[in-house]
């Protein structure tokens, strides 16, 4: 291993250790909220020609049950409606919060404390009134905005390509030196929302897991200095193709690079605050040190079969659920999920061939769950640890040195589901505590921590440390999801205190890191917020 190499794994080694929450401290941060530099919530840009998008997904027949039956959807031709309908339900308002005089917007893709640094990008063929180039997404408006136009066509007439990228001061203004990890998350979150999306369309996802971030800011003009001259800048993420028909057709990275050379490149990007209260060194230093370079593709091996899932119970179409989504912000401390509809969770995160949103990533699983059973019907009350695949059940039972755990099959699971009870107990107090003593974490059905294979990941290099943060944060969508067809509500848990945690269970060192927090139970609504429709405001002007 090279030098270079060995300094890029010890600055990210070093930035997830000094990133950490602890019970006596917690990662460097803003220490208050200034409003006079909060963050614009959206990303535009000036002199860039736009195109409005139809509002169709009310129009969307399939059921979130289809999503799961394959060749059950019908493909879609690639048109203005559909590549308008991917936006709406994947990077689209999903709603607004008003209080007062105060409004806020949701979205479909959840993002750490609604800041939202995940800004979207579609490069397109001629597709009627979408000339062939590159556009970014305005959400707020429901809108693409022309960035380059190509000068022919660079892509093929069945397929688009999604980048994604991250605005990292957007959550460093609330949450400091952490911020960095949330941006991957949301990353990952924004990814499974695009794959879902898709699929209402009949359409695949997969990640061009082989492109280097060098490319990616070329084709997005994310390197363009003088297009952001006075706004934040942006760091690519990654490069999502998108197939409306099942050829999985490959995008050809040097004809895309060459077309956005030749390209005519317009627009300014809107600075999202006057000035910056606090800067962020060790952002900027991790985010070097993950760059990505260009690498073969993985091989998209099938993963393993598997017994059918149990179907869901829900009779809601896609576009109603993927819409409702929220995350709740408290819990009853009363309401249960039965034990059915948690092996559904659980068996909907194993792999599957053709079924959303795993067989976008070309990598099995890295990411396993530790689970705080509190309230299901049908299994007591513990600690539990749900193994995503067979392979990791070694590792695990080595680094979880715990004595006292009981490693006992659960009686009743489905066979195939890696589930084992650890510590039959009333785990509450203790989840709640872990959680940066949120009640979150204990008034729910249930809560969890993704541990993740920390130190055999970055082996493919420190740029992997992304892509551990991505699965995770595509493991809360689904969450989520299932949540919502469950009857119940989710949320994400980005404060913990990360070595606690590892203490808990007899980790030791870094082979295994949490990653992520989350817990699903019966939410508390206030009631003292009004929620309008995500494009009244745009009706009001036509």
């Amino acid at each position: 291993m090279n030098e270079q190499v060995e300094s890029r794994l010890e600055a990210v080694r070093r930035y997830h250790q000094r990133s950490k929450h602890r019970l006596d401290g917690f990662a460097a941060g803003p220490g208050r909220l200034d409003w006079a530099t909060q963050p614009e919530p959206f990303r535009w840009f000036e002199g860039a020609p736009r195109v409005e998008l139809p509002l169709v997904a009310d129009g969307l027949e399939p059921s979130y049950r289809d999503l799961y039956q394959q060749n059950s959807i019908t493909p879609q031709p690639l048109s203005l409606e559909s590549i308008a309908a991917l936006f709406e339900l994947s990077l689209g308002l999903s709603a607004w919060k008003q209080s007062g005089d105060v409004r806020w917007a949701l979205r479909c893709n959840p993002s750490s404390g609604n800041l939202h640094p995940t800004e979207g990008y579609a490069i397109v063929p001629n597709v009627g009134a979408l000339s062939a180039g590159v556009y970014h997404y305005l959400s707020r408006d429901h809108l693409l905005e022309q960035r380059c136009a190509f000068t022919r066509d660079a892509l093929p007439s069945n397929m688009l390509l999604i980048g994604l990228s991250s605005i990292h001061w957007r959550e460093a203004w609330k949450y400091g030196e952490r911020a960095f990890r949330y941006c991957q998350l949301d990353c990952g979150h924004a990814m499974a929302a695009v794959r879902y999306a898709a699929a209402v369309l009949g359409w695949s996802v997969r990640l061009l897991d082989g492109w280097d971030d060098e490319s990616i800011s070329r084709v997005l003009g994310l390197d363009r200095t003088e297009d952001f001259a006075q706004a934040e800048r942006e760091h690519p993420d990654l490069m999502l193709l998108v197939d409306t028909t099942p050829a999985h057709s490959t995008a050809l990275l040097p004809e895309l690079l060459q077309a956005a050379a030749d390209g005519a490149w317009q627009g300014q990007a809107n600075p999202l605050a006057p000035y910056h209260s606090s800067e962020w060194p060790e952002i900027d230093l991790v985010a070097e040190a993950c760059l990505k370079p260009l690498t073969p593709p993985t091989a998209w091996l099938p993963p393993p079969a598997q017994p059918v899932p149990q179907q869901s119970g829900c009779r809601l179409s896609a576009a109603t659920l993927i819409r409702q989504r929220r995350s709740a912000q408290a819990f009853d401390g009363e309401t249960t999920v039965s034990v059915s509809q948690l092996y559904r969770m659980l068996d909907m995160m194993r792999p599957r061939p053709a079924v959303p949103p795993w067989d976008l990533l070309p990598w099995s699983p890295h990411i396993h769950l530790l689970l705080f059973i509190h309230r299901v019907d049908g299994l007591p009350s513990g600690l539990y640890l749900f193994v995503r695949s067979d392979e990791a059940e070694a590792p695990l039972r080595s680094a979880l040195a715990n004595g006292a755990f009981e490693w006992g099959r659960v009686e009743g699971c489905p066979e195939h589901l890696r589930l084992y009870r650890l510590l039959h107990a009333d785990t509450r107090e203790i989840a709640e505590q872990l959680a940066c003593r949120q009640a979150i974490a204990a008034d729910s059905a249930f809560s969890l921590g993704m541990l993740a294979a920390f130190d055999a990941g970055l082996k493919q290099g420190a740029w992997a440390y992304r892509q551990l943060y991505w699965e995770a944060g595509m493991l809360g969508q689904l969450l989520y999801l299932e949540a919502e067809a469950a009857g119940v509500r989710g949320t994400g848990i980005g404060c913990y205190f990360d070595d606690a945690f590892h203490a808990s269970l007899g980790i030791e060192g870094t082979q295994f890191q949490s990653l992520y927090h989350f817990t699903v139970g019966g939410a508390l609504v206030d009631q003292r917020l009004d929620t309008l429709p995500p494009y009244a405001h745009r009706n009001a002007k036509l």
